[in-house]
């Protein structure tokens, strides 16, 4: 295999749609550069997203900046503790057919290509787990009957910190089904300035599409072309399976924070979203900056912290920033004091 599947041109033209998105994004939400690059990443990796923030930071408002940048059917969804499961993916409805009355399927909003589900940790687990089916087989099933989901399909999902009364924390199944886990901050003051002189009453800029169905299909396609070396392989497999705390690779100190380390998933979702962020940077195959970029997004969501770590005052991404430290890209594992 060619340690190159990507043309110059391809790698061009690429690169230039991720950044117009980007650029374009950039117009409605300032100041969070980091944050859009991400977004792009997970979006050009078809990758389901997850915005944490607190109230008012704009986590709403960049999903629909970004429906209005895609030439792609949208719905919005607001999770609230009375939500149910039918409310989502829809249901059978009896209708009158050539004289007889027939159950007929009715889609939900779920049957969109992009769906913002908007405060999803405010809903019940039991309407949380009907995402569950629809995020890793782009399908659902009600009575037994299975009906597909339009492709691309995307569920970008909002929430605010699980710390606020009347939240629902999400259950590690879901939120292993999420490709990124996206912190949302707060702004800095030069950005509030600008907000307040360029956003009266808090309207965004009108914005027209910029990717259309086939051009992200030809984008994905170029995603897909991006060489993944064995060495970045190898280098992802390890960084995933020192993150769990029985395994010898694991940081000395990383073993007792961590009670359940990252999934196979997490490591499929690092090597596409390091793909994209290949493409990103402009080049045609996957370096081990790429990995380092999206480790913390991919992965510190799949782990399931131990009681010390709170103690210590430490987040999971800060448990994935000691792996990053520990496991040298280009060899075995460090040893542990390095750690």
């Amino acid at each position: 295999m060619s340690e190159t599947l990507l043309g110059p041109e391809d790698v061009a033209r690429a690169q230039a749609s991720l950044r117009r998105l980007r650029d374009e994004l950039a117009r409605v939400i300032f100041g969070q550069d980091e944050l859009l690059d991400l977004v792009v990443i997970a979006l050009a990796a078809r990758g389901h997203m997850l915005l944490e923030g607190l109230p008012g930071l704009g986590k709403t408002e960049l999903v629909k900046a970004l429906s209005g940048l895609l030439d792609l059917s949208f719905a919005r969804v607001q999770f609230t503790p009375d939500l149910l499961p039918s409310d989502i993916t829809g249901g059978p409805v009896l209708e009158d057919r050539d004289g007889r009355r027939v159950f007929v399927f009715h889609k939900g909003p779920l049957f969109a290509h992009l769906v913002l589900a908007d405060e999803i940790n405010r809903a019940s687990p039991k309407t949380q787990s009907a995402l569950l089916e629809a995020m890793q087989e782009r399908r659902v099933t009600v009575l037994g009957e299975t009906h597909p989901l339009p492709l691309p399909f995307f569920v970008l999902a909002t929430q605010n910190p699980i710390e606020l009364e009347g939240t629902y924390p999400l259950p590690e199944a879901q939120l292993d089904r999420f490709l990124f886990k996206l912190d949302v901050p707060a702004v800095a003051e030069p950005v509030l300035m600008r907000i307040l002189r360029e956003r009266r009453h808090g309207q965004p800029p009108a914005l027209t599409p910029v990717l259309g169905g086939a051009a992200l299909a030809g984008l994905f396609a170029l995603v897909d072309a991006v060489y993944l070396p064995e060495a970045v392989a190898s280098y992802v497999a390890r960084l995933v399976a020192a993150s769990h705390p029985d395994a010898p690779s694991c940081p000395e100190h990383a073993r007792r924070l961590i009670r359940y380390g990252g999934s196979p998933r997490a490591a499929i979702a690092m090597a596409e979203a390091g793909r994209a962020a290949a493409l990103l940077a402009g080049r045609p195959n996957v370096d081990f900056a790429d990995i380092e970029r999206v480790a913390r997004p991919a992965l510190a969501h799949r782990l399931v912290l131990d009681h010390a770590a709170r103690l210590e005052g430490l987040t999971a991404r800060d448990v994935v920033a000691l792996l990053l430290e520990a496991v040298d890209p280009v060899g075995d594992a460090l040893p542990a004091g390095r750690a």
